[in-house]
């Protein structure tokens, strides 16, 4: 079932939202050759709770960390480790604040140095999340926003969108109804209807290479399969009756 948030609500999520958003680009500002990913998930909890969030993350049975890390051909769900940065890592950073009884999420991947081919890549998922935030209209239905992100990343620039993992509602929980696929699987018609209250996560998760991914031993790591690199964009956004509210827009650094 589909929880529809009241516009107090939606108003908390705004504010955990803004908090987030602050978060996770101070950490993307910290992203740098030495730096552990480690170091990145201690700065991302420090920063939350500092703010007056609860780290989101911690709050998923068995996950112990703030932050996901998906380096290189990590996908999703990359457990902040001892690994340190280095030139040419690619690098997506998977946060989530719990704030006043709801949750927002949000992730973002950068290039450590240049590479224009990875860039071209990274500019690819970004402006794939940015369209479908577009579509996100009340009226309108979530295929609409599956098709705009495959048709970007997959019919325009020739990568693949990932098919078992996909964006959904969020709020009192983490992960709510409805899904949010990056792909089409179904008529346009016959997906849910966005109406006035929803919140969801629109994620873009894709791969310069193949779709298949493969889950890592420690039960939570998912990586390309062929080991090409991975991307992931994802915002929180609100339907309303008018434009689409993104709940986590781009922040400041601080």
């Amino acid at each position: 079932m589909i929880h529809f948030k009241t516009p107090l609500e939606i108003e908390k999520m705004e504010k955990g939202g803004k908090i987030l958003s602050d978060v996770l680009f101070a950490v993307i500002d910290n992203i740098k050759p030495g730096v552990s990913e480690r170091e990145l998930d201690d700065l991302a909890e420090r920063l939350i709770l500092e703010k007056g969030g609860e780290p989101g993350f911690k709050r998923v049975n068995g996950y112990k960390n703030t932050i996901c890390v998906s380096t290189n051909d990590v996908v999703v769900h990359g457990i902040p480790g001892d690994y340190r940065i280095k030139q040419g890592d690619v690098v997506g950073i998977d946060c989530g604040v719990f704030y006043e009884g709801l949750n927002t999420d949000m992730s973002e991947t950068i290039l450590v140095g240049e590479d224009s081919k990875i860039e071209k890549f990274l500019v690819t998922g970004k402006r794939a999340l940015e369209e479908a935030i577009k579509v996100a209209k009340e009226g309108n239905r979530i295929g609409d926003i599956s098709k705009t992100i495959q048709d970007i990343v997959e019919k325009e620039a020739g990568y693949s969108v990932v098919r078992s993992l996909i964006g959904h509602g969020v709020g009192k929980k983490l992960h709510e109804e409805p899904e949010v696929p990056g792909f089409l699987n179904e008529p346009i018609a016959e997906t849910p209807i966005l109406k006035e209250g929803m919140t969801i996560a629109i994620e873009v998760i894709y791969n310069m290479g193949g779709r298949d991914v493969e889950l890592m031993k420690d039960g939570w790591t998912i990586r390309t399969k062929d080991k090409s690199l991975s991307g992931v964009f994802e915002r929180t956004v609100a339907i309303t009756s008018s434009e689409p509210l993104i709940l986590t827009p781009e922040s400041a650094k601080i």
